[in-house]
């Protein structure tokens, strides 16, 4: 990995996080990570003697997003993770790795007394651990270091934590004291996707198309912005409904959301030859409408030969996850599933890019799907209480795509055309 000098906005936040809490937030890919890092590397190498830990939502995560990089970085013998006891050896220290993924993570930590923290993606760890983990950082010179993309502006990492500190370099590089005595001893650092010197113009202009709405500001702004409003802004049928399929050269998967008085919807999703992804077909069984209720054994029997019948064999077999006895019958009937990636607004964002970039399309035939895209909106009473979730109303179809585009995002990331031959 190529690290080059920092500059500008870059350089003055490493130069600034002096303060016991250092947070910086913005946008993707806007250098606010690696400056971060340079800052962490250092503070590693000079704190105090006593504990370290490195926070992620999940410890796959933060391996992807922060250690890969160290490791790239540094080489091995300065940069060691050992995964199976959740430690890194980093520039002679040890550091201790946890995920922190729900309420119970909090438990990981009690007991610790630490001199420095660095958390990835700080807005999407539960309240309940980074209020433990502050309490944690009790030995004298302790720092903590942490980076975040946007939510919400009723975010409880903003309201409480960012919008306090005492010092505050903005979006516009701004520098902002605050002697107010309800303040913290917090360094803030705002990033947008320009901030970043490194980017090509035509890398800028990609990623920026990639997004519309909610998720430019948030991601290419690095604004703290209310979820409101339909959710897939870009959806268009006349661009993003087909006659007909083209060629797919894999069926990545069936992707099932399953009902008993709710609809069970299954969607057959694949990639196209064109570098699109399609959804080329659809089943669907609403028992309010047709004859009644279906046991699981007919639901497998019957989505199985609508599979057989279009001659179909995907690769995944995607459930909800709440689906358990539907899975245990389908292993019965011979068909192996996979459990759904559940990260709801990851996988709303996943669908959300693709189609602002032409790069998903719908097959006129899923009719019940295209009823449902239009009308699937955000939750203004959890948007209040800053969360970011939709309303439960018609998503059957919507909850099927967002399982299957997200949990099959390993093969069909980097596969598709790039976004300007897409659209």
């Amino acid at each position: 990995m190529n690290v080059t000098p920092l500059v500008g906005k870059q350089r003055d936040s490493v130069l600034h996080a002096t303060a016991r809490l250092n947070v910086w937030d913005g946008s993707v890919r806007s250098s606010k990570t690696i400056s971060s890092l340079m800052k962490w590397l250092k503070f590693v190498r000079s704190a105090p003697a006593g504990p370290l830990l490195m926070v992620g939502k999940t410890e796959r995560t933060l391996k992807r997003n922060i250690i890969d990089p160290l490791v790239e970085m540094l080489g091995e013998k300065r940069c060691k993770f050992v995964a199976g006891r959740g430690e890194l050896h980093l520039l002679g220290r040890l550091v201790y790795v946890v995920g922190a993924y729900n309420e119970g993570s909090e438990d990981k930590i009690r007991g610790l007394s630490l001199v420095g923290a660095y958390v990835d993606e700080v807005s999407t760890i539960p309240e309940s651990f980074w209020v433990m983990l502050l309490t944690r950082l009790s030995i004298p010179g302790a720092q903590l270091f942490g980076t975040t993309n946007p939510d919400g502006p009723q975010h409880w990492l903003l309201v409480d934590y960012l919008d306090r500190a005492r010092l505050w370099i903005d979006h516009q590089g701004q520098l902002h004291r605050n002697d107010d005595p309800d303040t913290l001893n917090l360094h803030r650092f705002s990033f947008k996707l320009a901030d970043n010197p490194n980017l090509t113009p035509e890398y800028v202009a990609d990623v920026s198309s990639e997004f519309t709405g909610l998720w430019y500001r948030r991601l290419i702004l690095g604004e703290w912005c209310l979820a409101e409003g339909v959710i897939y802004e870009s959806w268009d049928p006349a661009r993003h409904v087909v006659a007909e399929l083209p060629g797919i050269s894999q069926w990545l998967c069936v992707a099932l959301d399953y009902g008993t008085t709710n609809p069970f919807h299954a969607l057959a999703i694949g990639l196209g030859v064109d570098g699109r992804l399609y959804v080329g077909h659809e089943w669907r069984w609403d028992s309010k409408k047709q004859r009644g209720s279906l046991t699981d054994a007919e639901y497998s029997e019957r989505v199985r030969a609508w599979i057989t019948s279009l001659g179909i064999t995907p690769t995944y077999w995607i459930v909800d996850p709440s689906a358990k006895s539907y899975r245990v019958q389908m292993h019965r009937d011979g068909t192996n599933s996979t459990l759904a990636d559940n990260e709801v607004v990851d996988g709303i964002r996943d669908v959300a890019s693709l189609f602002a970039t032409g790069r998903l399309r719908v097959s006129a035939e899923c009719k019940e799907l295209i009823k449902e895209i239009p009308g699937y909106a955000w939750d203004p009473d959890e948007s209040e209480k800053g969360e970011d979730k939709p309303l439960k109303v018609n998503d059957h179809g919507v909850d099927a795509l967002r399982y299957g585009i997200r949990t099959t995002r390993n093969i069909w990331h980097g596969q598709l055309a790039p976004p300007s031959k897409a659209a």
